[in-house]
């Protein structure tokens, strides 16, 4: 059992092709006893690993179905709850997406769909043993969370990620009837934030709450009721709290939850005298188990001094809220040596940067967001420099997300050569169509860099001038790609095909502002099934191209986003997905089918 589970994915795949359903071997094995069978299955947590075991024989097919408690479904149209039910009948856990990535930049319209509702019916009677549910971009009323809060006597934990539709009247609904949760976590939601009142829901018997987490609510919380429900919860690991809470009150939270592993400030700029500042101090550096630091709203660097305490052990910080010049940022990296995750704001600019690579040498993950990025004026951010200098100081660096207004071709190269093992590189050059600003040459070679010297890179978004010849590099290298963003980029239909022809993992191609057109699109027709979804908006697709594709591919749903006073023929929006369920029933006026 121990060696099945120390399996890489690629041993599996190999194993499970050796043992094809038709050899003597296959039925030997099939042949365990149900328990057995299940048990071994259960060590597999990886959702691929298990698709593929499925596919085995029947018997195995069976006793996955039987055996699997948790469901990850990328795209709420591919499958229906009734399919799922069937397939998998004691599903505990789900994570369900919704709407595109794109609407995250209003690129979707309103209602697009995606509601929870229809899901949660079926997870009703066929799942009442349902205890976690994880939404991603999806629609969910304070109707439908109440109906969750009562129809799931064991329900533990509920996390709600870029959801839309309710207020903080449905929260004060889970608080009232989820007697057994565990994790409430609400993160850069649409919500109709009415008060914090619905904390004051949790009865004062409830003690369950391990993770807690409303810091995008914008209300003034009751403090009273939160300080209680702290103070109960004695296994409480994650608390992160939202902007109304002051320096004082995070000191009384804390002297009642010095357990905490993850924790998330207010507002840490209140006026403090110097024995409230001791006592802050003090209660921090009682905090023996914290590795994550998030919050800091409007952080002033004279109190950051109170943070030095708990920075020693942290592997995770998020400063994308504290607007932190490269000055007092530097202080503070110099007592977090553990560091393997960091969000920033490009107010740390180049010099707080050089910093994270004399600082940070254990570093794997970073990103740099803009203080403001629709300001064209600005002075402060970060450059090509600050990337270099990171690079060269942290070698394990394999995530990152870098916003900025100029890069050159030798400075990527350098990166990456520096930082050879990225899964994740996402530049984004925030003028459309900018080139290198030092040659004034496409920025082709910078991408053809990454994709040639980054052999395991999985998602990768493109910026700046390009041509055909970075989708070539693409195509030609980048075997294990399964993400490709794409903005403002292109000369014509053959650098989308390069991708589509080349990419043998491509799972989801994200394009806007692009000038592929019809042949582009209906160059991927051997492609669309096995890849996740296709979004194509403000590119040169027809309405005419879109009815191709749907015909000649029937088991793709194929949606046109209208535009108002848009031209009829032309295609706005396009998102193209794979379902076995078939078209929607739930689409607006505004999305047509084809």
């Amino acid at each position: 059992m121990v060696q099945r589970r120390m399996e890489t994915s690629s041993e599996l795949k190999k194993r499970l092709k050796e043992d094809s359903p038709n050899s003597d071997e296959s039925t030997r094995r099939s042949s365990f006893p149900d328990e057995v069978l299940e048990r071994v299955l259960s060590l597999l947590k990886s959702h691929r690993d298990r698709s593929s075991v499925s596919l085995v024989c029947k018997d195995w097919y069976n006793a996955e179905r039987w055996s699997r408690t948790h469901v990850f479904i990328g795209n709420c149209y591919s499958v229906s709850p009734e399919i799922v039910a069937r397939r998998f009948p004691r599903i505990r856990s789900v994570t369900l997406k919704g709407k595109p990535r794109f609407s995250d930049f209003n690129l979707v319209p309103q209602n697009w769909g995606a509601d929870i509702h229809a899901w949660l019916v079926v997870f009703a009677a066929k799942y009442p043993f349902l205890e976690e549910l994880r939404l991603k971009r999806m629609a969910i009323s304070d109707e439908s969370l109440e109906f969750l809060a009562v129809s799931f006597p064991n329900f533990k934990a509920l996390s709600l990620l870029s959801c839309d539709g309710f207020s903080t009247n449905g929260l004060a609904a889970i608080a009232t009837h989820c007697k057994n949760l565990t994790e409430l976590d609400i993160q850069e939601n649409g919500i109709d934030d009415k008060g914090g009142s619905w904390l004051s829901c949790f009865p004062e018997s409830f003690t369950s709450l391990e993770e807690l987490n409303f810091a995008n609510l914008t209300s003034d919380i009751n403090f009273d009721a939160l300080e209680r429900l702290v103070a109960r919860c004695k296994s409480l690991r994650v608390l992160k709290l939202n902007r109304s809470i002051s320096l004082e009150q995070l000191q009384r939270l804390l002297v009642n939850a010095p357990q905490l592993a993850e924790l998330g400030t207010g507002s840490f700029s209140q006026e403090l005298t110097f024995r409230q500042y001791e006592e802050l101090e003090s209660t921090l550096s009682n905090c023996k188990n914290m590795h994550t630091l998030s919050g800091l709203w409007d952080a002033m660097g004279l109190f950051l001094h109170v943070l030095f305490p708990v920075c020693t052990h942290l592997t995770f910080l998020n400063l994308s809220y504290a607007a932190l010049q490269s000055g007092e940022f530097t202080e503070l990296l110099a007592h977090c040596p553990q560091l393997r995750r960091l969000w920033v704001l490009d107010t740390v600019e180049d010099k707080g940067l050089k910093a994270v690579g004399l600082n940070c040498p254990l570093l794997e993950e970073l990103r740099v967001f803009p203080a403001d990025p629709f300001d064209e004026e600005i002075v402060h951010g970060v450059t090509e420099a600050g990337f270099v200098a990171v690079s060269y100081g942290c070698p394990r660096l394999h995530y990152v997300l870098y916003f900025c207004r100029q890069m050159t071709n030798a400075a990527v190269a350098t990166i990456v050569q520096n930082c050879p093992d990225f899964t994740h590189f996402r530049l984004c050059i925030m003028n459309p169509g900018q080139p290198d600003y030092l040659t004034n040459e496409p920025m082709d070679e910078a991408f053809g860099a990454v994709v040639k010297t980054c052999t395991k890179l999985q998602r990768l978004s493109v910026s700046g001038l390009l041509t055909d010849l970075t989708f070539e590099y693409i195509g030609r290298y980048a075997k294990n790609l399964e993400t490709l963003s794409v903005a403002f980029a292109g000369s014509g239909d053959r650098g989308m095909q390069c991708v589509l022809e080349g990419c043998p993992k491509l799972r989801k191609l994200e394009i806007r502002d692009c000038p592929f057109g019809n042949a582009a699109l209906l160059s991927g027709l051997e492609k669309y099934e096995s890849m996740r979804s296709l979004w194509m908006s403000a590119c040169n697709v027809t309405m005419n191209g879109c009815r191709l594709l749907a015909r000649e591919m029937p088991r793709l749903n194929v949606e046109v986003m209208k535009e108002d006073g848009s031209d009829d023929s032309q295609a706005d929006k396009v998102y193209v997905y794979r379902s076995v369920a078939g078209p929607r029933k739930d689409a607006p006026p505004s999305v047509l089918t084809l």
